[in-house]
């Protein structure tokens, strides 16, 4: 399996405006925030998804007209030491690599 770039694009709206915000649905906020992550140390999350997530191989699950998607599972260490397992999606195109989106992971082993 391959690995994404270090340096993948992720946008800072994705983190600040989007993960760590409650939303109506979809709720990721309540999920970080176990893990300690606010949007008061949306850099932290940024940080650690590239130092705990980008380090783990990645598996190609589609290809769209947007480009490849990966998905990568990691066991997330928060800012408080709380593990929250993760699945992240990355989107490839144009030998560029963005986040997508992080969802919690229902299959992993808990």
């Amino acid at each position: 399996m391959p690995f994404l770039p270090q340096d993948a694009i992720i946008a800072e709206e994705k983190l600040t405006k989007y993960l760590l915000v409650p939303l109506p649905k979809d709720e990721k906020s309540k999920f970080l925030a176990k893990a300690g992550y606010t949007l008061d140390n949306w850099q932290q999350l940024e940080q650690d998804l590239r130092a705990q997530v980008l380090t783990q191989p990645a598996e190609a699950i589609e290809i769209t007209r947007y480009g490849e998607k990966y998905v990568i599972r990691a066991c997330l260490q928060g800012i408080n030491g709380v593990e929250v397992n993760i699945l992240t999606i990355w989107m490839v195109a144009n030998d560029t690599t963005k986040f997508v989106t992080l969802v919690p992971d229902q299959g992993a082993n808990s």
